[in-house]
């Protein structure tokens, strides 16, 4: 085994000053997980403690103390690509700092890493890299509309119970429209939901049977499930498909044959996980596995596994597998052992800030607003001390400021006119307005350009997000276009219809029941509403670009009818040539809706790029508009939060008026609630009593949301609630009286300083 050369003493001692230099620039939380020497260790980080920085430092120290290299390494795992980057310039600055190269260590996504050892070991994976194709189940994919499809002519018995729901007179129409409903919302979100769920947590379709048994009631919800999702693990096999959670369960069959097992776990010394909170429990199986030294398989004390993260910043776990809980149980199980480093100084955001931030979470612990569930663990951000290297920053004016504006155009002059005014003072500087749906966002860029386009460079990130949903909304066009009297096709053009605000938000299921009808209406059927008229004259026109114009030009046509932005219509000329390029010789809308659908179910399309996007979210003297999730793990200079009430944050879970037949629950939220009880030893709860945690579960999560956000922030934090705002931000235009978020009023009470009065030069409009 090759080994670092040895150094002379003189080196020797050098080395040692450096490491010490790089611990002396950390604070006490940072430098004990530097200390770090073998064992499990948890780091319970705050938000802005440098868990990076510290987990950077840590990595180098531990490189050049254990003499790592390429046979022997560190691994270091992400969640993301940009996370993964921006950690692996760190430690490689460290070890230049400390004379060392660039070796010993990897750092990879966590599905990266679990890729990596399934392809060395192809015949312990049991997946062929070579002919597999990655795919994420969406409500939407058609593997996941395939498995539903068979699922309803297997049990027409269980259907029927579907569509009769609480109570049915049996009128066709109303039929029509709820086969609809369960075949294009209902039943692929709970397929959808309970395959992530489940599948992540090692569950298999015999788990969920035995579950359903345990848990009956008036739909089967979890038999159903069971089945769904044993239907879209057959597609898949058939299929030659994987997802993403079939790269841990390949990862985790090579860990099964004790040599391959030994052979990895001798080359890696030890595991440092980022984001921990956010962890599935089969990702942690992995990762435990991995950090394992051979010599102590059974000995936990053994696993030289370090898990940095912050519960208290889990905003995931709503919509995807991730559970807190599985983080909170490993950090109270180290404590225990004196294994536990909490990271609770933050240097990012000024004092005032910090205290805002640790307001919400006691008062929303407090609150018991998340019934059973306990939205936070307690822990104060404390201020850096004197002397430290990142000091908290001075606050702009007090630091805080909350405002009660009369209405949402109020709140687009105040963010504006504020912005100007500290762009002007400091053009270097950073902003954000942090939104909780994207509709906010493109509402708000909208009316800010409309009136300070001259004065404001404004940059909207889901405006880049959507041209990655260019190849899904000209899939859902062209399929239309083949087949237009069919419901589910019809029902998927209307929805991209709406999404681009071509035509007004209304029932789509009564459109999509009778196509005919919607269609090409007979003179006596009742006259349609304007809105109708609008969505039937659009869909008819499109109708005709299939008749008039050829196949290759379908495309760019649909991209202009569209009206997409330049960077929208670059991505689907990209996507046509594609396309072109595929159906060669075969020019037909059949072949190309195939191309399509592989490209879509693949996911192997990339829309263009101008620029690096992810480095235009910071961008000095421009305001950023992005989501609250969006914007986890960013910071900037002055951070807006507007549109804060009780109707979005926390919200309450809703069933949709088209699926409230079956009753005041979803079946994909009750379901994920009993698989979770389930997972956590607990008692599975029934219809009601599961709803009722789902419930606790989303409002414990949007209360952490709101954490997240106020903790961006360095130096202002500005908050609004308005008194009028929309119901639905699809009719921004009608609004109605709103009730506060309810920490608003208590932040209010807390810093009677930092309320702020509506100016008088406020105009009400635009």
């Amino acid at each position: 085994m090759t080994h670092i050369s040895e150094t002379p003493l003189t080196s020797q001692l050098s080395r040692e000053e450096s490491i010490d230099k790089i611990r002396a620039g950390l604070r006490s939380g940072q430098q004990q997980m530097a200390n770090w020497q073998g064992g499990p260790l948890a780091v319970s980080a705050v938000p802005g403690a440098g868990k990076s920085t510290g987990m950077a430092a840590a990595a180098a120290i531990t490189i050049a103390r254990e003499q790592l290299h390429a046979r022997r390494q560190l691994i270091v795992v992400t969640f993301t690509r940009a996370a993964a980057a921006n950690i692996k310039d760190k430690i490689g600055k460290n070890l230049k700092e400390l004379g060392l190269p660039k070796a010993g260590f990897m750092v990879q996504t966590l599905h990266g890493l679990a890729l990596n050892i399934a392809s060395r070991y192809p015949e312990l994976s049991g997946l062929n890299l070579d002919t597999a194709t990655l795919i994420t189940p969406t409500q939407n994919n058609r593997i996941i509309r395939a498995c539903v499809e068979q699922w309803i002519s297997a049990n027409p018995g269980r259907y029927q119970r579907l569509l009769q729901g609480n109570q049915f007179d049996g009128e066709e129409t109303e039929r029509l429209r709820r086969q609809s409903v369960l075949r294009t919302e209902v039943l692929p979100n709970l397929a959808t939901t309970v395959i992530k769920e489940a599948k992540s947590s090692g569950q298999l379709p015999e788990d969920l049977e035995k579950l359903s048994r345990q848990t009956p009631n008036e739909y089967d919800i979890l038999a159903i499930a069971a089945d769904l999702y044993k239907n879209y693990q057959d597609l898949l096999q058939l299929r030659d498909l994987i997802d993403y959670d079939d790269m841990i369960l390949a990862a985790l069959r090579v860990l099964e044959n004790e040599s391959a097992c030994r052979s990895l776990q001798n080359q890696i010394f030890a595991v440092f996980e980022d984001e921990a909170q956010d962890s599935s429990p089969l990702q942690t199986k992995l990762l435990e596995i991995l950090a394992t030294q051979p010599a102590s398989p059974d000995n936990f004390s053994a696993k030289n596994l370090v898990r940095v993260g912050d519960p208290n910043q889990a905003i995931n776990s709503t919509f995807t597998p991730a559970d807190p809980i599985y983080f909170r149980q490993f950090c109270a199980e180290l404590s225990e052992q004196k294994r536990l480093v909490e990271m609770d100084q933050a240097g990012r955001s000024a004092p005032i800030i910090i205290k805002a931030a640790n307001f919400v979470l006691d008062w929303v612990n407090r609150s018991k607003l998340a019934g059973t569930e306990k939205p936070f663990q307690f822990q104060t951000i404390k201020p850096v001390p004197l002397g430290d290297p990142q000091a908290n920053p001075e606050p702009e004016n007090l630091g805080l400021e909350i405002h009660t504006p009369r209405d949402i155009y109020d709140t687009v002059q105040l963010i504006a006119e504020r912005t100007i005014d500290l762009c002007e003072k400091d053009p270097d500087c950073s902003a954000a307005v942090l939104v909780r749906e994207n509709k906010q966002g493109e509402w708000l860029a909208s009316e800010i350009k409309r009136s300070y386009q001259e004065k404001l460079r404004v940059y909207e990130v889901s405006q880049e997000e959507r041209r990655s949903h260019v190849p899904l909304e000209m899939l859902a066009l062209l399929q239309f276009l083949e087949r237009p009297h069919s419901p589910d096709f019809l029902k998927a053009a209307l929805r991209v219809l709406v999404n681009r605000k071509l035509i007004d938000s209304q029932d789509l299921d009564a459109l999509a029941s009778m196509p005919e009808e919607f269609l090409y209406p007979g003179p006596l059927e009742t006259p349609q509403k304007k809105s109708v008229i609008k969505a039937r004259w659009l869909c008819c026109s499109l109708l005709r670009s299939r008749m008039e114009l050829p196949i290759y030009n379908l495309i760019p046509f649909l991209a202009l009818s569209l009206k997409y932005n330049q960077s929208e219509l670059a991505t689907a000329d990209k996507l046509a040539e594609r396309i072109a390029q595929q159906t060669a010789g075969e020019k037909s809308l059949t072949s190309t809706i195939m191309a399509l659908s592989e490209i879509v179910s693949a996911e192997k399309f990339e829309p263009v790029e101008t620029e690096n996007m992810e480095s235009l979210y910071t961008k000095k003297g421009q305001l950023t508009i992005i989501t609250m999730h969006k914007a986890k793990g960013l910071d900037w200079d002055y951070v807006f939060l507007p549109f804060l009430h009780a109707q979005t944050i926390p919200g309450s879970l809703r069933v949709l008026p088209a699926a409230n037949f079956l009753g005041e629950f979803t079946l994909a939220e009750v379901a994920r609630a009993q698989i979770r009880s389930a997972l956590h030893g607990e008692t599975i709860p029934d219809i009601r009593e599961a709803w009722e945690k789902a419930g606790y579960l989303k409002t414990a999560e949007e209360f952490r949301l709101l954490y997240v956000a106020m903790t961006r922030g360095k130096r202002l934090l500005w908050i609004s609630a308005e008194q009028k705002a929309p119901f639905t931000w699809n009719k921004p235009q009608n609004m109605q009286q709103q009730n506060p978020c309810l920490v608003v009023p208590e932040l209010k009470k807390q810093f009677p300083q930092a309320v702020e009065t509506l100016p008088r030069t406020v105009v009400l409009g635009f």
